[in-house]
């Protein structure tokens, strides 16, 4: 859902785009070094899952061991997923997005780049969303503010 400031009594008019095109950023962020990793794919499935793993561990600090939260998607929990040494997947409870700091990233990417917006096409959504990221990325502070939960600040050096 996203949210609208407009005048009480007043539906604002905003583009809806109804067809069935679309484009999934696969992401991982880190509040405490304020960067992230992300993928831009038009699927999603343990083949996507293994290349943003290996992306993540590619940006990892040498001597840098990351545990990622994820919630229990099946490509999150796959048999065949290849998680580097580097990385420990730490799978939330089921039902609770609410544990789960990048849907405040996603929220935040719809809110402010990619709702109300009409695409050309398939490559246009991909566009979107690398440029969304991108922008994302590049405000200093951004990731921290959206995702740096009081219970996750136990960092271990």
């Amino acid at each position: 859902m996203v949210r609208r400031w407009f005048q009480r009594g007043m539906r604002p008019r905003m583009v809806k785009d109804q067809r069935y095109r679309s484009a999934y950023i696969l992401g991982a962020v880190c509040p405490g070094r304020d960067s992230g990793a992300a993928l831009v794919l038009t699927h999603v499935s343990v083949a996507a899952m293994n290349l943003l793993l290996a992306e993540v561990a590619s940006q990892l600090p040498p001597g840098t061991h990351a545990a990622m939260l994820t919630d229990n998607a099946g490509w999150h929990t796959a048999n065949d997923l290849r998680v580097p040494p580097n990385i420990t997947l730490i799978h939330l409870p089921p039902y609770s997005p609410e544990l789960n700091a990048i849907e405040k990233v996603w929220q935040s990417l719809r809110d402010r780049y990619l709702s109300g917006r009409l695409f050309s096409g398939t490559q246009a959504i991909v566009d979107a969303c690398c440029a969304a990221w991108n922008s994302l990325i590049a405000e200093t502070r951004r990731i921290p503010s959206l995702t740096d939960y009081k219970w996750a600040q136990h960092v271990i050096p």
